[in-house]
């Protein structure tokens, strides 16, 4: 994954900044939409789906409309094959967190729009619409300082991944717990968090913009294992992710391998 010029785009708008606009007005499209059902009385089950719908199609039309000859990987969509011998796809997911979307007021939510380009991912933004931020690969987030002596994990709000587990148990981690992927990967570019650990269960579209975002900006990405993450794969599901602080991956790495060793 690599911040690099945007050699496939057509208009002076570069793939960078569209992925930021897709991101940043799909975003607000669905706040006013989660407000209109929420004061509807909408159920929890309902406000999903409709969410998704909604953002799915706003952004496959804006995508069709600036970028018509590329194909698109979305949670939301059937898989296309034709992506695998295609040179650029899109790789969104709507609504990162569709359960917290539908909790108001929560804010760990995101909308993920990341572009794969001929082997690698290229550009990306995750949009918070909750806090009003969009993170992006251009320009890159700066990464701030650390805020704690002890290391802050980030972990999912309903799971307890083993490996994060035994981690945040040899580094005396602090322990978060957010919803959206791209909530917890951002919460470590923002400062909030120090490290972001899943084991397998995700799909490509979960990971693809915080890693893109999260890699550019300077932080460690990587599987379990220290591997590089490929997408575009064949298979939706994904291995492990790592986003941590720099300084924090060779411990990181160290202990996951040891714990593989047992």
């Amino acid at each position: 994954m690599h911040d690099t010029p945007d050699s496939g785009s057509t208009d002076h708008e570069t793939d960078h900044r569209l992925a930021e606009r897709i991101a940043t007005t799909t975003g607000e499209m669905l706040l006013e939409l989660r407000r209109e059902l929420d004061e509807a009385g909408t159920y929890y089950w309902d406000m999903k789906d409709e969410g998704d719908v909604a953002a799915h199609r706003f952004i496959a039309d804006l995508l069709r409309r600036e970028r018509p000859h590329d194909l698109v990987l979305s949670e939301e969509a059937a898989d296309d094959r034709r992506r695998l011998t295609a040179d650029r796809v899109w790789i969104i997911d709507p609504i990162d967190g569709t359960s917290e979307f539908a909790e108001p007021p929560r804010w760990d939510w995101a909308v993920h729009v990341a572009l794969w380009e001929k082997g690698r991912l290229v550009a990306g933004a995750v949009a918070m619409p909750s806090i009003g931020r969009t993170f992006t690969t251009a320009p890159p987030e700066p990464l701030p300082e650390r805020k704690n002596p002890t290391p802050v994990m980030v972990m999912s709000r309903s799971r307890n991944p083993y490996s994060a587990v035994v981690t945040a148990n040899s580094m005396d981690c602090l322990v978060a717990r957010l919803g959206s992927a791209g909530a917890k990967a951002m919460a470590v570019l923002m400062g909030e968090a120090d490290i972001y650990l899943h084991d397998a269960g995700m799909s490509q579209w979960d990971v693809a913009a915080p890693a893109v975002v999260a890699e550019t900006a300077g932080l460690h990405v990587s599987h379990l294992d220290g591997s590089p993450i490929e997408f575009n794969r064949p298979g939706l599901w994904m291995e492990g992710i790592l986003v941590c602080r720099p300084e924090l991956a060779d411990q990181i790495l160290r202990i996951l391998a040891d714990n593989r060793r047992r």
